[in-house]
């Protein structure tokens, strides 16, 4: 039998055996690296897709565009390539960028708040809602007051799915805040079908039709500035508990042994990422996938760390959803498709793939 100690105390054939080698625990790349890659990237694809469209513009055109109108000295532009420019493609492309940002960092912390890896931040019924305020002032001929109605009505939804979810003690539970958010976008949805079905005809109907299924044509550079400012204000809180959302992975327990509130954590973060969503949806109409598919795609480059996560899934969200919208505006020219069917069409197959690749995981 072979001994584990020599007489002289010194390891025998049993404890001098090699040991097998352990596995390699796969380096992630830095984050200030993805980062600086990823707004890059995100740069790169501003620029390119400004030139694309019925009217085809050199790069060199939008650049002396853009830069003219900051006050650049550069040479000027021709008049119509100018106004193409600055009037249409560019606000557009930055509120896709902006929007594309908004959903993929409220997905992520829906994610992560409720528990659930097919929450999306349309779960607390706020798209149901704010279709309901748009098709309401759609249909009375108040197109103008569209973003404030549309933001009203995820408001609306937003304090009712909360007011259901809200347990004893005021507690906020996942489960709870799941069905509340189902009955509300349910009751919301069905309101919206009888409203349409009533009174919408002709051009209001595919004017309601096309911003339920998201639409960013006709976008201004005030819908720049409220998706934008929603992004910065909100964005910028939510980065900020970054940390304590880690808190969440194993439960609330475990959150309330690493000193974090959950019940507190996640009303503010509920109320924050909803709000975001609102005004997001009240800009672009409904657009699905993003939210649900950029946190999973994203996480398999930075790991579960949402101070790597969030922001990582912000880029990509802002970088998928400028693509899926030139793709929605220029290929049917002069038709455009509403950017949310490419952004289904698009994230349906590659969240299948996701799934499939992640069996035995931790989606089981």
């Amino acid at each position: 039998m072979a001994t584990t100690l020599t007489g002289q105390g010194r390891p025998g054939p049993a404890a001098t055996q090699a040991k097998p080698p352990k596995p390699a625990t796969p380096r992630r790349a830095a984050l200030p690296l993805i980062l600086a890659a990823g707004l890059a990237l995100l740069l790169v694809t501003l620029a390119v897709t400004v030139t694309i469209g019925p009217a085809n513009l050199a790069l060199t055109e939008v650049l002396r565009s853009v830069a003219g109108h900051l006050g650049l000295p550069v040479q000027p532009v021709e008049t119509i390539p100018d106004a193409i420019v600055w009037d249409l493609r560019l606000p557009r492309v930055l509120t896709a960028a902006a929007v594309g940002a908004g959903l993929g960092l409220a997905g992520a912390v829906m994610q992560t708040l409720t528990r659930n890896p097919l929450a999306d931040p349309y779960l607390l019924g706020l798209s149901s809602g704010a279709s309901l305020g748009a098709a309401a002032v759609l249909l009375l001929g108040w197109a103008v007051l569209l973003p404030l109605a549309a933001f009203a009505g995820a408001v609306a939804a937003l304090i009712v799915t909360l007011a259901l979810a809200r347990g004893a003690g005021g507690s906020l539970t996942p489960t709870r805040v799941i069905l509340a958010g189902l009955v509300v976008s349910q009751l919301a949805a069905a309101a919206t079908s009888f409203v349409v079905f009533w009174t919408a005809k002709g051009d209001s109907y595919q004017e309601i039709l096309a911003w339920i299924m998201g639409s960013l044509a006709g976008v201004t550079w005030t819908s720049v500035g409220l998706a934008a400012g929603a992004l910065a204000v909100i964005g910028g809180l939510v980065l900020a508990y970054a940390g304590r959302l880690d808190a969440f992975a194993f439960g609330d327990t475990a959150a309330l042994a690493l000193g974090v509130e959950p019940n507190r954590t996640r009303w503010l973060l509920l109320t924050a990422v909803a709000l975001l969503t609102g005004a997001l949806v009240a800009v672009s109409g409904a657009i699905g996938f993003v939210g649900l598919l950029v946190p999973h795609a994203v996480a398999q480059l930075t790991g579960p760390s949402h101070r790597r996560l969030l922001p990582v899934a912000a880029l990509a969200g802002a970088i998928l959803l400028v693509w899926a919208d030139t793709i929605a505006r220029t290929l049917f020219a002069p038709r455009e498709l509403p950017v949310g069917v490419v952004t289904a069409l698009v994230g349906a197959p590659v969240f299948a793939l996701l799934l499939r690749r992640a069996r035995g995981g931790a989606w089981n």
